[in-house]
């Protein structure tokens, strides 16, 4: 089995440039989104985790620490297996504030950008040795291939191969570095990325899993075959067992613990970018089978390469098990699946330390110029500090020059990025941690790290000196176990200490509330100091210039799908916090809310502040899902009692001290025709006319209710009752809410109307028929003196006097008849129905209408057939006709012509009403029987005559119809069909 280097150089250059294609083909959108967005990709994508040391340094752990060495595995896939509790609610926090690493996330929890300095540069020193073990991993082995390649006996790493491997090393490196700066240095969510490293996770998996059924079965020929060499070597059995009985394996798990949210790698591929956080119960499963199947092959190698004799370091029997094994494919696989270990590490390590200097060592002091070119800086800000660090990490490797394993170079990143933990334990689960805790602790953690295994790793020291005392302290990796509870126990003690003893900020405080496992948000509502959206460009260009400011404003709302124009507070709030974590995501946390601070300010909090009730909601919708046990009994009472507010049938709306709307319920909606998601969060005066004014004026008022107060609505007039209460907010004491009731009294009021005009009625009915009896006898006089003239005179003209007077006697009679009859009508029963001649109480109609001279004149024609006869009430009928013949004349122009007639068969008689006017419009004529409604001008109709027609017609057996228009040409003319049963008796008759 030979390989020369001009092969391996092809082979992972190859492989690299398979990555660089899955990531180039996902960017252009040629893969599938239900393979990109898939939850086995995201999983596999996490697999980052699994570094080089992973594929060759755990057999070393293994070596040394026996089942310890099952820690790596353990704390981790522990943490996850707890995902819901305690990775979830940082994913949350991440994806709502757009933190994409860890120094973000401290920055964020404790308001302080000199936590973020602390943390990046804390950061940067653990995890150089991090990156120098994955360079030494791929630089040994390419060197192990080259040199079995040439025949050398021993596969041990030649010293004098230094120069060879520093070659090696540097163009891997520099290879990396134009993979990430291609693909992960612009702003957008890497799905390229994040398929790619899917991908290498996958193939190191299925490689280390091949080697390990190769150990397995090609080197003991199967599971009893395994069995049987460790009964026949138990001193393995011993290795494995001995060293879990020290203190050191509870040391190592951790350690491990803290490697799934402290590792920059880990945090920005897994809670930073990938969404499949936010499905914590798949995590909880998915990842820690992920881990098993990387555990699996461990003891297996191991036992493997002792058995073959393998004349490499354990940490390398992943490589020299096939090597020896003598498959070229197996071991060209497993070069490859080492390769992939390391390439994912790097380029993530790499992408999420370039983002923490960025954001929070340049960024803070350079003041890019706002042009047009901002984006354009900062990619190419990024890009200049992907290959930066590519170089510093090439440097330790090349400085350390492989004096170190690769599990001291890992124990020496892993303490570090350990120091960490109070700081993210505080986040979520400690709210009185402060700043001033977390730079103290950290900083004496990193300190005693440094001096007890850093200091040693670049000197090689092996006792501390202590200045000003003859005590000596041993140092080095020997004694990680002890520097490792020193650090973190003298770290967690003054944080805590610290903390205790100093208060927070406001500020802190405020990110402490938001950051605490029970807040959903932050409860106070506050006031922005601008009043739409238009405006954020406007303060927006100064720091990022117009054209910038304008891009990232129209982004953010369509992020929220809001209009430029929105003014409402709550929208516009929204709209900042928006803003905010798309500049978190584009420049850091700090430097975004930095300019959001000066530029988008809130108003100084007065002593109003009031749970802002719609974030509150909004929040409670996107997490009732997760809420569980009394949360979610509480969430369900909240919505049974929010449903009912909104399904109250009468109209009721809340308003904050500052008059924003916080509910508008359905009713509300219905009554205003303005739904409720246009006016919630905004300001009462911000509404349509005329409730702008009512409310406005009611809300103002010291009244607690407002008795049917008019206003015009589709100009007819309204009527509206209103009643307040006040609610005392659970923030600030003496500080009011209002809750406003409003009830639609329109159709009381008309009724009321109506039944005052039948009082009316009923008295002139009682009047008419005084007057009648009054006026009877001088009438009787009058007629009895004209025909006494007519028989005491032969005088024509005396003659043709008399007639004229005993005419309009009669004439008076008639009309005080009618008077006195139309005011007695009244419900009769079917029962006392009698034949109604429908010609006559249409005449006696016409008769009283040609009283109201006041009122248009028409010629009314009553065509109406003598033989139409109906069972009826003969004062109701004429009350249909006067309703009807009343309503075609204010529809028919001057002069013109109402046309009744009747159209008979054997059981039924049609009664028409025919006039020349403009017709009915179409989209009316469905309301024109509804009671109130009415077309005509406020105080000329009440809207219960043709309501009155119907109801009288339908006690009559019949139907009502109405035909418009009735002139199709000229499209005009409106005609109502009275359709009634004839009269049984006047069957006879025909």
């Amino acid at each position: 089995m030979t390989f020369d280097f001009l092969q391996v150089a092809i082979i992972g250059i190859s492989y690299l440039l398979l990555l660089f294609g899955i990531a180039y083909i996902t960017e252009r959108g040629w893969v599938p989104e239900r393979i990109t967005n898939h939850p086995v990709t995201y999983i596999f994508s996490l697999g980052i985790f699994a570094s080089a040391w992973a594929f060759y340094g755990v057999v070393d752990l293994a070596f040394q620490f026996g089942y310890g060495a099952l820690a790596y595995y353990l704390g981790t896939g522990a943490l996850f297996l707890f995902a819901p509790v305690a990775l979830a609610p940082l994913a949350e926090l991440a994806r709502r504030h757009q933190v994409h690493s860890l120094a973000d996330l401290l920055v964020f929890r404790y308001h302080s950008n000199a936590v973020g300095a602390l943390t990046t540069l804390c950061m940067l020193l653990g995890i150089m040795p991090l990156m120098a073990l994955q360079i030494q991993a791929i630089a040994d082995t390419m060197h192990i291939l080259v040199v079995s390649g040439s025949g050398i006996p021993s596969l041990t790493v030649a010293d004098n191969g230094l120069t060879f491997k520093d070659v090696m090393a540097l163009c891997y490196c520099a290879i990396l570095a134009l993979f990430t700066i291609l693909f992960g240095s612009n702003r957008d969510q890497h799905r390229g990325l994040i398929t790619a490293m899917a991908f290498e996770s996958l193939l190191k998996v299925c490689a280390m899993f091949a080697v390990g059924l190769v150990a397995v079965f090609g080197v003991f020929n199967g599971l009893d075959g395994l069995n049987e060499w460790l009964a026949d070597h138990p001193e393995n059995l011993a290795l494995l067992h001995t060293p879990i009985q020290d203190g050191s394996s509870h040391t190592l798990l951790l350690v491990f613990v803290a490697t799934a949210v402290t590792m920059p790698h880990i945090f920005h591929l897994g809670l930073a970018e990938n969404p499949l956080m936010r499905n914590s119960r798949t995590v909880t499963w998915a990842f820690p089978l992920f881990l098993l199947f990387m555990a699996l092959p461990i003891f297996p190698i191991l036992w493997a390469g002792s058995e073959l004799a393998v004349p490499l370091d354990p940490q390398y029997f992943t490589l020299g098990v096939p090597i020896l094994f003598n498959s070229p494919s197996l071991t060209i696989f497993a070069f490859i699946g080492g390769l992939s270990a390391a390439t994912g590490a790097m380029i993530i390590i790499t992408l999420a330390l370039a983002t923490m200097v960025m954001n929070h060592w340049l960024l803070p002091s350079l003041r890019l110029a706002a042009r047009n070119d901002l984006y354009s800086q900062l990619i190419w800000l990024r890009r200049i500090l992907i290959a930066t660090i590519f170089l510093g990490g090439y440097l330790f490797y090349w400085i350390l020059n492989n004096r170190y394993s690769l599990t001291d170079l890992a124990f020496a990143a892993f303490i570090e990025t350990l120091q960490f933990l109070p700081g993210i334990f505080a986040i979520i689960f400690w709210s009185p941690g402060n700043r001033r805790g977390m730079l103290a602790g950290l900083s004496v953690g990193t300190i005693i790290w440094f001096l007890g295994l850093l200091l040693p790793v670049f000197t090689g020291i092996k006792v501390l000196h202590i200045p000003f005392s003859e005590l000596y302290i041993p140092v080095g990796n020997e004694y990680w176990n002890s520097i490792t509870l020193f650090s973190l126990g003298l770290n967690t003690a003054i944080f805590i200490g610290v903390s205790l003893v100093t208060e927070q900020s406001e500020e802190e405080h405020y990110s402490a509330d938001l950051c605490a496992a029970d807040e959903l948000s932050h409860p106070v509502r506050q006031a922005l100091d601008v009043h739409s959206a238009a405006e954020f460009k406007e303060r927006l260009a100064k720091p990022l210039g117009k054209v910038i400011a304008s891009r990232e404003v129209d982004n953010a709302l369509i992020q929220l799908d809001l209009r430029i124009n929105e003014r409402r507070p709550y929208a516009l709030r929204r709209l900042r916090d928006q803003l905010e974590g798309n500049l978190s995501a584009l420049m850091g946390i700090h430097v975004a809310s930095e300019i959001m601070d000066n530029h988008l300010p809130f108003k100084v909090a007065d002593e109003r502040e009031t749970l802002d009730i719609n974030l509150i909601e909004n929040r409670l919708a996107q997490y009732q899902n997760h809420l569980t046990g009394m949360a979610a009994e509480l969430n369900n009472l909240r919505l049974y009692h929010r449903k009912t507010l909104q399904e109250l049938p009468m109209a009721v709306c809340s308003l904050g001290p500052d008059t924003e709307i916080l509910m508008w319920n359905h009713a509300m909606a219905q009554l205003t025709h303005t739904p409720s998601d246009e006016v919630t969060g905004s300001y009462l005066e911000d509404i349509a006319e005329p409730w702008r004014s009512l409310l406005t004026d009611f809300s103002k008022s010291r009244e607690m209710h407002y008795y049917r107060r008019e206003i015009e609505l589709e100009g007819r007039p309204h009527w509206i009752s209103l009643h307040k209460a006040t609610i005392e907010g659970p923030i600030t004491e003496g500080v009011y809410d209002q809750v406003m009731m409003l009830e639609d009294v329109t159709e009381t009021q008309l009724l009321e109307q109506e039944l005052v005009h039948s009082e009316r009625l009923a008295s002139v009915g009682r009047l008419a028929a005084g007057v009648a009896h009054e006026i009877g006898n001088p009438i009787t006089g009058i007629a009895c003196l004209a025909q006494n003239l007519r028989y005491d005179s032969d005088n024509p003209e005396v003659l043709e006097t008399a007639d004229q007077i005993l005419s309009q006697t009669d004439r008076v009679t008639r009309i005080v008849q009618s008077l006195v009859g139309f005011s007695h009508t009244g419900h009769t029963a079917k029962s006392e129905f009698q034949a109604v001649i429908l010609r006559d109480c249409a005449n006696e109609a016409i008769s009283l209408l040609s009283l109201q001279k006041d009122k248009q004149q028409v010629e009314f024609i009553n065509e109406i057939a003598a033989t139409a006869i109906v069972a009826g009430d003969t004062q109701r009928m004429i009350q249909v006709f006067i309703n009807l013949l009343s309503n075609a004349r204010d529809a028919s122009p001057e002069n013109g012509r109402v046309l009744l007639a009747s159209n008979e068969d054997e059981y039924s008689i049609d009664i028409t009403v025919t006039d020349e006017g403009s017709g009915i419009p179409p989209d009316i004529q469905d309301r024109i029987l509804e009671p109130f409604f009415t077309t005509k001008e406020p105080g000329e109709g009440t809207g219960l005559g043709l309501a009155m027609v119907y109801s009288i017609v339908e006690d009559h057996g019949g139907l009502l119809d109405i035909v418009s228009p009735v002139d199709t040409v000229r499209n005009r003319g409106a005609q109502f069909i009275v359709k009634l049963p004839r009269h049984v008796d006047s069957l006879v008759d025909i």
